[in-house]
């Protein structure tokens, strides 16, 4: 079965292919339903160009997933020569409408339906492929068992499903709360992600449901007001602003629901015929694509007896330190499951610290090497020179603000020097954690590791996003490796309010 990543950017597309993804797919500007997510656009294709080339087996998927206006079909039109220069595989849509524009311009790259399509059956699959579908990615509302019966109907047409990630709690992610809160379409690509904001909620004379033991009342009577029509939603910071919700017998209108976690469940999707594992989160950190991609790369590694279940459990279970919510396994094993909802935004212990890079070694290592030893040396015949007692005031300046001490660093036999890219502070004095495709994670004390200004070879005590920095360390480690430090307002089964 293919693995399949999300990639909002470039940058999260590399790591998705570094950490064991076989294929991923990205979004265009203004024809993907993520149209927060970075996207791409401008010259882009350059450096997607170079990714495919570095990693020559893996494939690019595209997401034209949005419902085409007649504008927008003549803003596709435009920019098809752009489009173009993308080795774009294959194409991800719902809108019938620009199947011939695409079969046209991209003849070598494959049509996928879009899960929005909502394609849930065997004929519907049939249709599909008579209009030149290559692969179908079925609607979330499809059992197992369904999946297998629609694979033994049209054995020849590829199945893709998706096994990990937020799921929307509207049919098949064609939600209206967006748009109407906020203004914001989710079929346009504005999803404001309504579904986990904090409601009240009243009868229909603004009576508060519950407000202490005297309103306590039974499953029955619950059920009964539920299912009445006479319930109102608040949403915290809109007061004053109400809209209905009810529940009927298999559904309820407006809640917030689980994440999709279906690692454990690998085999059963290889019985029922899928073809390709998709994971979703476009709109998610560098952090999250890595983790969870290596985490289904070493699950399916051990499915296919490429390593040991008990090679892989340590990587699985690193998907507990990824933000997340509570999980499900969705509508394929039981709609029930579905129905199960949760509360808050997604959260992790860890936050992402740096990106490491290239190594630093050769001549390029003692460049930096030779630039701390100079300005130590010229640091310290400066301050020989000073009058004693101007001398003396430096030295305890020196003392309050130890930013300012030039310290050159040491060379230790094994080390290794690399580039890094800091994303959040840290301090020389924090412990952090490598993890990278090949490891699970390796521990480093302050006595691990340094971090260096390259600009001036010396010690630095702290960095954090925009500074110039590289990292020594005992550890040897690989260019797509990642530095984690734990977030220090983190509580253990507490939600944070992480703002919308």
């Amino acid at each position: 079965m293919e693995l399949l990543s999300p990639a909002g950017n470039v940058e999260k597309l590399s790591y998705a292919y570094a950490y064991g993804a076989d294929a991923a797919y990205i979004g265009l500007k203004k024809f993907s339903l993520r149209v927060k997510a970075d996207n791409f656009y401008e010259d882009e294709y350059k450096k997607v160009i170079e990714l495919k080339n570095k990693y020559p087996e893996k494939r690019l998927h595209c997401a034209l997933n949005i419902s085409f206006h007649d504008e927008e079909i003549d803003s596709l039109k435009n920019n098809l020569d752009y489009f173009k220069q993308y080795p774009i595989d294959a194409f991800i849509v719902q809108d019938i409408g620009i199947v011939p524009l695409l079969q046209k311009e991209f003849p070598n790259a494959e049509l996928h339906l879009s899960t929005q399509a909502s394609c849930v059956n065997s004929e519907a699959v049939k249709m599909y492929q008579k209009l030149g579908f290559k692969r179908i990615v079925l609607g979330r509302e499809i059992s197992l068992n369904q999946i297998r019966r629609i694979k033994d109907a049209v054995p020849d047409m590829e199945l893709e499903a998706f096994v990990h990630g937020a799921m929307c709690i509207a049919y098949a992610g064609r939600c209206l709360m967006s748009a109407y809160l906020t203004g914001r379409s989710a079929q346009s690509g504005f999803c404001s992600h309504t579904c986990r904001w904090n409601f009240n909620l009243y009868d229909t004379n603004l009576n508060q449901t519950a407000q202490g033991d005297s309103h306590i009342i039974t499953p029955e009577q619950a059920k009964l007001i539920a299912q009445s029509g006479n319930l109102l939603l608040e949403e915290e910071q809109r007061k004053g602003e109400y809209f209905p919700v009810y529940e009927g017998d298999d559904f309820t209108a407006i809640l917030s629901s689980k994440d999709l976690k279906m690692i454990d469940h690998l085999a059963d999707f290889k019985n029922a015929g899928i073809d390709s594992l998709k994971i979703e989160g476009r709109m998610k950190s560098v952090y999250y694509v890595a983790m969870v991609t290596r985490a289904y790369r070493k699950a399916l590694d051990a499915l296919e007896g490429k390593i040991t279940t008990q090679e892989a459990a340590p990587f699985i279970a690193e998907l507990e330190n990824v933000s997340h919510r509570a999980s499900t396994t969705g509508f394929y094993f039981n709609k029930a499951e579905a129905d199960k909802t949760t509360t808050g935004a997604s959260d992790s212990k860890y936050e992402l610290a740096a990106e490491i890079g290239a190594e630093i070694s050769g001549t390029d290592f003692e460049a930096i090497y030779q630039l701390g030893q100079k300005n130590y040396k010229d640091f310290t015949d400066k301050l020989e020179a000073m009058h004693p007692s101007a001398k003396a005031a430096r030295l305890k300046d020196l003392e309050i603000h130890t930013d300012r001490q030039i310290v050159p660093f040491e060379k230790h036999e094994g080390w290794n020097m690399y580039e890094i890219t800091a994303l959040n502070m840290i301090k020389s004095t924090n412990e952090i954690e490598f993890v990278s495709p090949d490891f699970v994670s390796l521990t480093a004390s302050s006595t691990d590791y340094y971090l260096i200004n390259p600009e001036t070879g010396t010690k630095m005590n702290w960095v954090c996003d925009g500074h110039p920095c590289v990292i020594y360390t005992k550890y040897k480690l690989s260019s797509a490796a990642l530095i984690r430090t734990l977030d220090p307002n983190y509580v253990e089964g507490k939600i944070r309010d992480t703002g919308r």
